[in-house]
């Protein structure tokens, strides 16, 4: 039946497709991790910690997964499997990847400006784009607990602005024009959340991240909490359990795919992956992409994470919350802990992880 064509092409015909292994309502096994570089992860992430004083690496949660099978897993303190852990700033993450469903709905486009959903915001020059850069320009303090006095984050989250986020948000000051320099934000991941409300209307809005993006993946434990205006607190108050926001993580190893249905446009993965061009180096813990934190090199300055491949990028949270991807080894890697001091390093973790669940033998 092949007469007369190429070789190649009779090889390609002939040879079948690797199958692509994804979870069902459970995870698939693979082969288990055993070994001493896993034991050395394991005591950096699990190391004994003084709990009266909080110090110290505190690892609640650790799970690998490997070419779409789970391959290690480990629960500390009161997490388990079950529990919908609290994400921080993961929640930013989150809802980058909820608004890349609407992106794919034709709902907005990135150049669109904020006030066409969100009237409230005054300034006609913050698109979308922006805001996703965190480069809105408004003059944000994202202080934490040494600074509560001037911080901005606190306030919205705490005090004053607790109500309505979004409109505390609106309410300030600019330092730099839109689009033209970083400053990392909390305050404009929560107008994002606000300008979703309109981009959806409101018969769609409160059960959209469901609807759009957990269950398509199998997520059936998310929680989400929401101000008193009924917005998502999307800097702050996800709460999911390790393997379902894994399911994150695979979805965006894979561009935007789940199983056959292109759930996330590839232009959208592929803006999230692309370093903001007004990043200067030094200014944060990695290069900001667009809610995603990147491994890229910027201003000929070094990775911020030396020890994992370049193709390295990351959901990131306050206390050492983490979804790392890694797509040149298939590995997704969430971690949920609670340190508040400062030890625990990004770095370090993807430097033991890649010496014990890389398919290449790290040096």
């Amino acid at each position: 039946m092949f007469k007369g064509l190429p070789l190649l092409f009779i090889l390609l015909l002939s040879t079948p497709a690797l199958a692509e292994n994804w979870p069902a309502e459970q995870w698939p096994n693979g082969a288990q991790i055993t070994g001493p570089a896993l034991q050395a992860l394991e005591s950096y992430a699990f190391a004994p910690r003084d709990d009266a004083t909080r110090t110290g690496v505190r690892t609640d949660a650790l799970l690998v997964i490997r070419d779409g099978q789970l391959i290690y897993e480990r629960y500390a303190g009161a997490t388990t499997a079950d529990t919908p852990h609290l994400t921080w700033s993961i929640s930013k993450s989150l809802m980058a990847t909820v608004l890349g469903v609407a992106y794919g709905e034709g709902l907005f486009t990135l150049q669109d400006p904020v006030v066409k959903f969100y009237p409230a915001l005054n300034n006609p020059a913050i698109t979308l784009a922006d805001l996703l850069h965190w480069a809105s320009g408004l003059d944000w303090q994202e202080d934490y607990e040494y600074a509560p006095l001037k911080s901005s984050v606190v306030a919205m989250l705490y005090t004053r602005g607790h109500a309505d986020m979004a409109a505390f948000t609106a309410a300030h000051d600019s330092f730099a024009q839109p689009g033209q320099a970083f400053r990392y934000s909390s305050g404009d991941s929560n107008l994002l959340a606000a300008a979703l409300k309109s981009m959806v209307g409101p018969s769609r809005y409160a059960d959209y991240p469901w609807t759009a993006l957990f269950a398509p993946l199998g997520i059936r434990h998310a929680v989400w909490e929401r101000d008193a205006t009924g917005t998502f607190v999307a800097s702050s108050y996800a709460y999911l359990t390790a393997r379902d926001l894994a399911r994150i993580g695979l979805l965006m190893a894979r561009d935007g795919r789940w199983h056959d249905r292109q759930l996330l446009p590839r232009d959208w993965v592929a803006f999230n992956l692309q370093p903001f061009a007004g990043y200067r180096a030094s200014q944060d813990e990695a290069v900001p992409g667009g809610h995603w934190w990147l491994n890229r090199e910027v201003d000929g300055a070094a990775r911020p994470w030396p020890d994992a491949p370049a193709d390295t990028f990351a959901a990131l949270g306050h206390w050492g919350q983490a979804l790392y991807v890694i797509p040149s080894e298939q590995l997704v890697i969430v971690r949920y802990g609670d340190d508040r001091d400062g030890t625990y390093r990004h770095n370090d973790l993807l430097k033991l992880a890649m010496k014990a669940f890389a398919a290449k033998v790290q040096p």
